[in-house]
């Protein structure tokens, strides 16, 4: 591995999904100036196109790929579109998500099911789609955005909940089958971070309750930080695995 950190990820290939936005943007921009190509997967083409055109004006590699993860065949696409362009996929960081937080009394059940199917299930799907690469190459690295959420449970979360701790039961069952085949895991379970992520919270309620709490309250982490985390486990030697980081903001509680 080279000493120069700007080149410790040259030729290796990164697959980054939530990338128009918040830690998926985050996490492109720093792997790519490590010398990563990043493929960036999310469904706001514009915003994918202007982050790629920025890595690269960087002296980075990026490849916008319009993907929702909660479609099939758009998942099979990102695969096979990664292996076109670059002929093999080292990273993957599983990143879209959503969180519509709701009583369950007041519950829309679409935004259960959306939860369900963006937060886990495409998760899970893509993983699928990308781990017979990895088998076959001997290595890689998949790095699975969880939250505090997924440790947890609370009052108006119970969708959001049962969708990371979802997330966190299935990279750890994986991690037991991928042990002795090279392929790495980590969950990255970050705290409150400044994102658009609460903006999409359905229940004004809450959502007021939220601002006016818990963000007040605290110096919530920048994207920046979960970046730099993810940065971190898959720099690491091969033969290190971290396998989770809880990463909240000082003044956090729970």
């Amino acid at each position: 591995m080279s000493t120069d950190p700007s080149s410790d990820l040259d030729e290796q290939v990164a697959i980054v999904t939530g990338a128009s936005s918040g830690i998926g943007e985050a996490t492109a921009e720093a792997l790519a100036s490590r010398g990563a190509s990043v493929v960036l997967a999310a469904r706001r083409e514009n915003e994918l196109d202007a982050l790629a055109d920025n890595i690269e004006a960087d002296g980075g590699t990026a490849l916008s790929v319009p993907t929702d993860v909660t479609a099939e065949d758009d998942i099979d696409a990102l695969v096979e579109s990664t292996l076109d362009a670059f002929g093999s996929i080292d990273i993957l960081v599983n990143n879209a998500g959503v969180m519509l937080l709701e009583p369950v009394e007041r519950a829309d059940r679409e935004n259960f099911r959306q939860m369900v199917e963006v937060n886990l299930l495409g998760l899970m799907n893509l993983t699928h789609a990308a781990l017979p690469v990895m088998q076959e190459q001997g290595a890689g690295h998949i790095v699975n955005i969880s939250s505090t959420a997924g440790r947890n449970a609370n009052a108006n979360s119970s969708g959001y909940n049962a969708t990371k701790f979802g997330v966190n039961a299935f990279t750890e069952a994986l991690r037991q089958e991928v042990t002795t085949e090279g392929v790495r895991t980590t969950i990255i379970e970050p705290g409150a971070v400044d994102t658009e992520l609460p903006d999409h919270i359905p229940d004004d309620e809450i959502k007021e309750q939220l601002e006016a709490g818990l963000l007040d309250s605290m110096t919530p982490l920048q994207s920046e930080d979960i970046a730099r985390a993810i940065t971190y486990a898959v720099t690491q030697p091969q033969h290190v695995s971290v396998n989770e980081m809880l990463v909240r903001p000082t003044d956090q509680q729970r």
